[in-house]
């Protein structure tokens, strides 16, 4: 047996060698994703936050109140834990419970976390350490003379700094990978090493952290495979109409407008959980807009661009194929504030187009776009706005890492640990083949919805903004709305939500669901997940409308049906998608989704 080599048969020598290969190549995936803060690093502006954090440190410590309660909690807390230190180390019958175990963070849940005592003490360190950092930073709104936009990035980056430095992260301080290494011989890493070169992206020197097997999904195979037909197709945007599944149908057709910043199939993954097969077999003609992924050809189109050929376009067609001259709209995220744009341009041609609307995790008011603000101020916009045009268009790959950080622990740093230290193989997740399949969008319709909504919050106001000349005043809606929003929407806050939906001047249905900005949305009846809340009432509080809620099992899909039922018109005939004027082009899902970056 080779000297270099234990009696398990590790090469000691080379896990040292791949040891120090993975540490430092950790140390470049932490730099980069601490360093690369902005919605693209092309974008980036140099942002001295040290100086940032210098300026609350020094108004923070010399506010004697707020440091000695920080003080105080820090005693307090380190005090338990050399109780629960001392408890374990002279072996003490019923120790007390550690801070780490009453926290219960996932990150930590392997057992091997408890099973020693040094790293039990260093996970319990850094929870408790963290924790009162984040929440020193967090009372930054206590001390004055900060700015308000300085407050939130100082929060948020603090946070992404205590979760990369958490010792889950990294190999020589967490117990489970060790195990892992020693019990595989270093495979582990060699496997990690190879994920790691494989996400490399040997062009630009980006990482692109693999979250699911995509070579386990193909569109129209075995994800986006409700049978219909793509029936026209402009510049921008395929439209769908989907084959009935009932002999009747109503008479009122459903739009779906989704988000231009992701491709519609999230509202059509499988047949288990597809929005559109529920609504298909409901009775319903339902017809969805795929937008096109962008690239430097499409630099011209604008915001009005996307409404006048998209959903006005589509409009007039399902007039023409249907018979029908209102239809029941969908909007989800984005594809819900152009809904919104829509519905408001209509209302000022006098023209009467919809029999009602639903909005989905949808911002019409963005004064509290939650940490999304935090990537576009006064101060980034003009850079971003000079970038972008130069290049015709924003990678959506850049906007999805945005995305990315605002969970850093679920989305990037979980991957890293499973993908790069654990050496393992991402599963099939249809979800995350979604997230992972990013969408470029055009310089001109970027940058004003990046200025008028998230900057100058211009939607809420009356003419705040112009769309083929005419003025914008979303409180001339008198449309029938359902506004859906989600407890745990951390893309789009469910109180900011709330705002927008006390504009409309028609009936409003405003209903909380459980869970998250996607899982949240997509939650069919037969799951019996999640639950949600609706009230009868809109207060001018979001919190008073919580109070006041009530709280249901099942899924909002189920509350919807029976909302819209009203508006869903009469029974009447099935219809083939198209028309003579509208024949098929080529099955769904169309051809403009399947258009990856880079191909």
């Amino acid at each position: 047996m080779n000297k270099r080599e234990t009696h398990s048969g590790v090469n000691v020598a080379k896990i040292a060698e791949l040891m120090t290969q993975m540490l430092s190549k950790q140390k470049g995936i932490l730099s980069f994703f601490l360093k690369n803060w902005a919605v693209s690093k092309d974008l980036k502006k140099d942002y001295v936050i040290a100086s940032d954090y210098n300026e609350f440190l020094m108004k923070y410590f010399f506010n004697p109140e707020h440091f000695f309660k920080a003080q105080q909690r820090f005693i307090s807390d380190y005090m338990n834990l050399a109780e629960c230190l001392f408890d374990n180390f002279i072996g003490v019958k019923e120790p007390k419970e550690s801070i780490g175990a009453k926290l219960a963070d996932k990150r930590f849940r392997s057992t091997e976390w408890d099973s020693n005592q040094f790293y039990s003490f260093l996970r319990d360190f850094y929870l408790v350490t963290s924790r009162n950092i984040n929440k020193i930073v967090s009372e930054i709104g206590d001390v004055d003379g900060i700015d308000e936009q300085k407050k939130k990035k100082l929060v948020f980056f603090t946070k992404q700094i205590t979760d990369a430095l958490s010792p889950s992260n990294f190999l020589l301080l967490n117990p489970e990978l060790l195990k892992i290494t020693f019990e595989t011989g270093g495979d582990n890493l060699i496997k990690g090493f190879e994920n790691f070169i494989n996400d490399v992206n040997s062009v630009d020197g980006n990482i692109s952290i693999k979250m699911t097997d995509r070579q386990a999904f193909e569109l129209g195979k075995n994800i986006a495979t409700t049978p219909g037909k793509v029936i026209f197709q402009n510049e921008l945007m395929q439209l769908i109409q989907y084959e009935p599944i009932t002999d009747e149908v109503f008479s009122t057709p459903i739009l779906i407008s989704p988000p231009w910043i992701n491709k519609y199939y999230i509202l059509d993954l499988n047949e288990s959980n597809s929005l559109v097969r529920w609504l298909v077999k409901k009775g319903y003609t339902v017809f969805m807009i795929s937008w096109v992924n962008c690239d430097r050809q499409h630099a011209h189109l604008k915001y009005e661009d996307y409404m006048s050929e998209g959903h006005l376009k589509a409009l007039d067609i399902i007039r023409d194929i249907t018979g029908e001259k209102k239809v029941s709209a969908m909007g989800y995220c984005t594809g819900g504030t152009l809904l919104a744009s829509t519905a408001a341009y209509l209302a000022g041609t006098g023209e009467d187009r919809f029999a009602s609307l639903t909005y989905m995790a949808t911002l019409m008011d963005f004064s509290n776009p939650g940490d999304l603000g935090i990537f576009v101020d006064k101060d980034q916009f003009s850079d971003i706005q000079k970038t972008v045009m130069a290049t015709g268009y924003l990678d959506g790959r850049q906007l999805a890492q945005t995305f990315n950080m605002l969970r850093s622990n679920e989305l990037i740093w979980n991957y890293v640990v499973n993908n790069y230290l654990k050496g393992k193989t991402p599963v099939p997740f249809d979800i995350l083949y979604w997230n992972s399949d990013s969408t470029n969008l055009p310089a001109n319709m970027y940058v004003f919805y990046l200025n008028k909504m998230y900057i100058e919050n211009k939607l809420k106001e009356p003419g705040g903004i112009r769309l083929k000349g005419v003025p914008i005043d979303l409180s001339a809606i008198t449309t029938p709305a359902y506004f859906l929003t989600t407890e745990e929407d951390h893309i789009v806050l469910w109180k900011g939500s709330y705002h927008g939906c006390r504009i409309h001047s028609g009936p409003v249905q405003f209903v909380l669901a459980g869970s998250g900005h996607v899982a949240g949305v997509i939650n069919p009846p037969d799951k019996n997940k999640y639950g949600y809340r609706y009230s009868e009432i809109l207060p001018e509080s979001p919190d008073e409308w919580l109070a006041a809620s009530t709280w249901r099992a099942g899924s909002w899909w189920n509350n919807w049906l029976t909302w819209n039922r009203g508006y869903a018109g009469q029974l009447v005939k099935k219809r083939s998608p198209g028309n003579r004027q509208y024949k098929a082009i080529e099955d769904a899902p169309g051809s403009y989704v399947k258009k990856e970056i880079g191909s």
